[in-house]
């Protein structure tokens, strides 16, 4: 196994081994993705990204890995930050770039941030997907004190609790409860959320597959909606995470816009031995 080249960038805090694979073809086992993802023996990331050719003629195609192994739909600030390095390399400031949920646009505006176009939010409970049918804008699910969800799919599933001093919840106990509740088939990522003004909210985040992040895109945008839904926000908002802020905007024709900054943190190379480290080791 030769040494795997990579990019390690943030977006809030959000970060992310970024991977080439347009030219040949990635293929890792979760085990070889759990063994990069370890912050001690590994590099250490919440998601790893890999670039690969276009299939319907976008400028790029992006998959998503959570640190333990498993594949997700979407990834606002990855989508960010694949953006921007893309953009660069392109020599313009406007892409798409396609996920297993649809092809996002994005743009690198003048002072270096970047909006993704994330499309439109989904609201009914088998778009969440939830295990039943019911009305998605208050849901009873959780664990004290989070009793009271509002559901939104940005690509992938939240839920939203609104609380009045959200530095108090217990995010690392409670989070992974809800994550994991019958009531939510593919798992759920879970946001507590304080509304400071109609144009201003503080949240939190725990991301199903990963835990505790400092920023979460898909998780911004959700909270968002969700504050739209209960009459609690304008429809355009700053949102304040452990890693920094983002501006989104919930369109009149049901567009979630996001806008945000990101960084490259360096360019490495994977050493054979941590990824076949992996390989019979069980992890």
């Amino acid at each position: 196994m030769e040494k795997l080249p990579f990019i390690k960038m943030h977006g809030l805090g959000n970060d992310f081994v970024v991977l080439d694979g347009r030219a040949a073809p990635i293929a890792l086992s979760e085990a070889q993705i759990r063994a990069i993802a370890d912050r001690r023996t590994g590099v250490g990331f919440d998601q790893m990204i890999v670039i690969e050719p276009p299939k319907n003629g976008a400028d790029a195609y992006m998959r998503i890995l959570n640190a333990d192994g498993g594949e997700v739909e979407a990834c606002g600030n990855a989508t960010r930050c694949v953006a921007a390095w893309l953009s660069e390399e392109a020599h313009r400031p406007a892409l798409s770039i396609e996920t297993v949920v649809g092809t996002l646009l994005t743009n690198v505006n003048a002072d270096g941030t970047v909006t993704v176009d994330m499309g439109k939010a989904r609201l009914g409970w088998d778009e969440i997907p939830l295990a039943r049918a019911m009305d998605t804008l208050k849901v009873s699910a959780g664990v004290a004190p989070l009793l009271e969800a509002t559901c939104v799919n940005v690509g992938n599933p939240h839920a939203v609790y609104f609380v009045d001093d959200v530095e108090s919840i217990p995010m690392a106990e409670i989070g992974p409860r809800i994550e994991h509740d019958p009531l939510f088939p593919q798992r759920i990522n879970v946001e507590a959320v304080q509304i400071l003004s109609p144009t201003k909210m503080r949240m939190r985040v725990w991301e199903r597959g990963v835990g505790i992040t400092r920023a979460c895109g898909t998780g911004a945008c959700a909270s968002l909606v969700a504050a739209v839904r209960r009459g609690l926000s304008e429809r355009k908002a700053d949102v304040i995470l452990d890693g920094g802020t983002l501006t989104i905007e919930w369109t009149e024709d049901g567009r979630v816009l996001m806008t945000g900054p990101v960084a490259i943190s360096y360019r490495g190379e994977l050493e054979p031995a941590v990824i076949e480290s992996a390989i019979g080791s069980g992890r």
